[in-house]
C-alpha cells in the first residue's frame, strides 16, 4: 500500500487562485494544514491557508524552503516552470508529478502525447514559421484555429483563421513567430468535460460528463449530466481513464472534449488539476473534486463521485460588478450594484465567492450552483439567479 500522508500533515500548493482556495477548504475539513506559494499576497488561497509565502516561481531558494516545510506539493496552476517542480521534488513528493505538467503545459507536447496514445484528438499541425503555417493551412483548409503552444487559457493566445489573409496574425505579438499549433476547426454539437481522479494505488473515479457553454472563450455555464447519448458518456469516461493511466497521474485531471455532429469525441485539451467545470461537485456530489485531490495526493482512498441531483454552475465574472441596477455599465471602477439577496432568494442556489479584491472584466470572481430535478431546470435556475444579481 502507498505511503499515506496522515491528517495533521502539511500540504503545499503552488498557485494561489480560487482552485487553491477550494482545495485548502477541503484539506482543512480533513484536518490538514496548508501552505501556499505564489508571487502575490492576500490571495484567494492565502486567505484560508495556514501560511502564505510570497515568492516568484523562479526564486528556487524560496521554493526549496517552501518544499522543506510540507509533506507533499500539489498545484492549482499548471503554468509552473519545470525548474520549480524539480526544486520541490528534492524535498517532497509532487502530485501530479512534474512529468504531467511538462506534457500538459505545452499544446504541441500534449497533442502529440494524445496522438501517440491513439486517443482521438483534434487534427493539428506544428507551426514554427510562416512557411509551416502555409503548409498546415494547405492541409487543414479554412477555417482553422492558430494557438500558441505555451501559456494559453480562457481563449488567450489563439486566433481563428478564416481566409488566407488571416494568416498574417502569426506575426502579431501574441504569436511573434514562436511555436504554435494549427488546429482544424471542428463543427461540434457541444463541448463536454470529464473531471477524474486517480489515486496513488491506481484507483480511478470520474464525474460527468459535464456539458459546457462558453462566452468570449471563458466558461459560462456547466450542466451535469450532459445531454449526450449514454454510449458517448461512457466513452468519455473511458478515454479519461486511459489518459490518467498513461500519464500516471496522482491527483485530479480534467479532459475537455468536442462532440462532433456524428457523436464522435475529440479531446481538445487537458488540465492537470481541478477544473472550473467541476465546481458543481461541491454541492451536488458525495465527494467533490477538491476533496478527491486531497485524498489522491495524500494516498487516501478516493471518495464516491455519486451525484445526488442534476446540477448547473454559472460563472460570476468581474463584469457583474461593473453593471448598475438598470443594466447600464457603471463609469466608476469597481462600482457595485450586485444584489446578492435577490440571487440567494432562489432556495436551491448556492453562492461561492473567491475573495478577490478587484473585479475586472473577464475575471472569475465566483460562481453559482443550482440543483434541480432535471439538468434543464438546474440551468434555468442558476441563470435566473445570476440575472437577479443586476436586475
Amino acid at each position: 500500500m502507498s505511503h499515506v500522508i496522515q491528517p495533521g500533515s502539511t500540504l503545499g500548493v503552488l498557485g494561489s487562485g480560487q482552485l487553491g482556495r477550494m482545495f485548502a477548504i477541503a484539506a482543512r475539513r480533513l484536518g490538514y494544514r496548508v501552505h501556499v506559494l505564489s508571487p502575490d499576497d492576500d490571495t484567494p488561497t492565502g486567505q484560508v491557508a495556514d501560511l502564505e509565502i510570497r515568492a516568484a516561481y523562479d526564486d528556487l531558494d524560496a521554493v526549496a524552503k517552501f518544499a522543506r516545510g510540507v509533506n507533499v506539493v500539489t498545484f492549482e496552476f499548471e503554468n509552473v516552470p519545470a525548474a520549480t517542480t524539480a526544486a520541490c521534488e528534492r524535498f517532497a513528493p509532487v502530485r501530479p508529478g512534474g512529468h504531467v505538467l511538462h506534457t500538459s503545459q505545452n499544446r504541441l507536447r500534449e497533442k502529440t502525447f494524445l496522438q501517440n496514445a491513439s486517443i482521438p484528438v483534434t487534427p493539428f499541425w506544428p507551426v514554427r514559421s510562416q512557411a509551416d503555417l502555409a503548409a498546415a493551412l494547405a492541409q487543414s483548409s479554412y477555417p482553422a484555429v492558430l494557438k500558441t503552444a505555451d501559456w494559453g487559457y480562457d481563449g488567450k493566445g489563439q486566433a481563428k483563421i478564416a481566409a488566407p489573409a488571416d494568416a498574417a496574425v502569426y506575426a502579431e505579438p501574441k504569436f511573434a513567430g514562436g511555436e504554435a499549433v494549427l488546429e482544424a476547426f471542428i463543427d461540434f454539437q457541444c463541448e463536454v468535460s470529464v473531471v477524474a481522479a486517480r489515486g496513488a494505488d491506481g484507483s480511478f473515479v470520474a464525474y460527468g460528463p459535464v456539458e459546457n457553454s462558453h462566452s468570449r472563450h471563458i466558461l459560462d455555464l456547466s450542466v451535469c449530466p450532459a445531454a449526450v447519448a449514454p454510449r458517448v458518456a461512457q466513452q468519455a469516461v473511458e478515454i479519461a481513464r486511459e489518459i490518467l493511466q498513461r500519464l500516471e497521474v496522482v491527483g485530479v485531471l480534467c479532459v475537455e472534449f468536442f462532440v462532433d455532429r456524428q457523436d464522435r469525441l475529440l479531446v481538445n485539451e487537458l488540465a492537470p488539476r481541478p477544473h472550473n467545470s467541476g465546481h458543481f461537485t461541491i454541492d451536488a456530489c458525495t465527494t467533490c473534486q477538491f476533496e478527491q485531490q486531497v485524498r489522491a495526493v495524500c494516498g487516501l482512498p478516493l471518495g464516491s463521485p455519486r451525484q445526488h441531483r442534476p446540477a448547473a454552475m454559472a460563472n460570476l465574472l468581474g463584469d457583474l460588478w461593473q453593471v448598475g441596477a438598470q443594466g447600464a455599465r457603471s463609469q466608476e471602477p469597481g462600482a457595485s450594484e450586485t444584489n446578492w439577496p435577490a440571487a440567494l432568494a432562489h432556495s436551491d442556489v448556492k453562492l461561492h465567492l473567491y475573495g478577490k479584491a478587484e473585479p475586472r472584466v473577464g475575471r472569475k470572481m465566483g460562481h453559482l450552483t443550482a440543483l434541480a430535478d432535471t439538468p434543464q431546470q438546474a440551468a434555468e435556475r442558476v441563470l435566473a439567479a445570476r440575472a437577479a444579481l443586476t436586475a
